[in-house]
């Protein structure tokens, strides 16, 4: 999308605004699909951050997702729109199955979105 879709816009604010990760949403970003739940920036940011303490290897790179403000909620309303969605227990699906099994973390450009619908989508086997 050349310009961010306002609904989904809408969509991404309330989450951000409700600190909620039950909202499901599906998308296709460049052919790719993406179905999963999302989450508020600063929780997202503080999960990454986690998991990569606990990287040997990567735990240096913590610090760059850690939340400004420790990602303790503030009563202020946010200035700007959201440009992204975050993606938590999200799957990029491919044929009869999702990647990665277990569910990742992705961070989506609104305006990248060509389509979507809310809920996600999994494949069962039968």
């Amino acid at each position: 999308m050349t310009k961010p879709d306002g609904l989904l816009v809408d969509v991404a604010a309330t989450v951000e605004s409700q600190r909620s990760n039950q909202m499901s949403l599906t998308v296709v970003v460049n052919g790719a699909v993406i179905t999963g739940r999302l989450a508020p920036e600063a929780v997202w940011r503080e999960r990454v951050a986690e998991i990569l303490r606990d990287s040997e290897k990567l735990g240096v790179f913590a610090e760059v997702f850690a939340p400004p403000g420790t990602g303790e909620r503030t009563d202020e309303e946010p200035t700007a729109a959201p440009t992204h969605l975050h993606f938590h227990v999200a799957r990029i699906l491919q044929g009869t199955l999702g990647i990665p099994e277990t569910g990742g973390m992705y961070r989506v450009a609104i305006k990248d979105v060509s389509a979507w619908t809310v809920g996600d989508f999994s494949y069962t086997d039968g």
